[in-house]
């Protein structure tokens, strides 16, 4: 049997579960997998995370040091996210230049951290115009089993909330100090499958899906980012859905994460 063909069955038994409120680990379509949050996991890192959503396994450091403030924002610091997809978490990634799914994934985590105001950078203004904090937020993916937006975002909320800045190393301070986390922002995708949408999916399930919308939501209740991904279409009343959906959700990981 050709790999297409076995991929086409494998996609259509995905979207019959689904229409019939079923999925192939067993959970609802409103279900997430166990998510874990270890916080402190590279000690040589000012903060970081490991994070496992179900099979997907996402670890972010983050490093601060001192640099020169962008010639447009004379009074802040510099936030800068990368993510790196490890050829050996998925048969799909490959070695060389960033893939578009390493891209999509840096710039989808970055946007909601900026978005939602998570990190005061006018509080890394060290000299105006002249020194400031460079907060480095870097991805690395260790195990793809889907929804590697949710799991990355997490990981990066959870290194940002756990970090240290060196100011004491840098000779900016006489002693380092908790960065400052404001706001909390928590990401939540959704993928189609037929006529049903379902909530955290599987590798499977996104290789299935017929459209991908992820949606951001803060601790006030603030929708701060949403990103469209994937073939396929979402009625304004699915969106409105997927916004009350992601809340709800929103609300139990920033626990898990704020806990950790």
């Amino acid at each position: 049997m050709s790999e297409i063909v076995a991929a086409e069955i494998q996609t259509t038994h995905i979207v019959d579960l689904a229409r019939s409120g079923q999925r192939i680990d067993g959970r609802g379509l409103d279900d997430w997998r166990p998510v874990t949050v270890e916080p402190g996991f590279v000690k040589s890192a000012d903060g970081s995370a490991l994070v496992h959503v179900g099979a997907s396994a996402v670890l972010c450091g983050v490093k601060l040091e001192t640099g020169k403030p962008f010639g447009d924002t004379p009074n802040a610091g510099v936030l800068t996210t990368n993510a790196e997809l490890i050829p050996l978490s998925s048969p799909t990634f490959e070695p060389g230049p960033p893939q578009p799914t390493a891209i999509e994934l840096s710039r989808v985590v970055d946007r909601s951290i900026r978005a939602a105001e998570t990190i005061d950078l006018t509080k890394l203004c060290v000299a105006p115009a002249e020194k400031c904090w460079i907060c480095y937020v870097d991805l690395h993916v260790l195990d793809h089993g889907g929804n590697l937006i949710d799991t990355a975002q997490l990981a990066a909320l959870a290194a940002l909330t756990h970090a240290t800045v060196p100011a004491k190393r840098f000779g900016v301070g006489e002693a380092d100090y908790p960065l400052e986390v404001a706001h909390f922002p928590i990401e939540c995708s959704f993928v189609r499958l037929g006529d049903r949408i379902v909530v955290d999916p599987t590798f499977e399930e996104e290789a299935a899906g017929q459209g991908r919308i992820t949606v951001a939501t803060d601790e006030v209740g603030n929708v701060v980012a949403m990103q469209k991904g994937k073939v396929g279409a979402f009625s304004p009343d699915e969106v409105v859905e997927t916004v009350e959906r992601a809340f709800q959700h929103g609300d139990r990981l920033r626990a898990i994460a704020r806990a950790a």
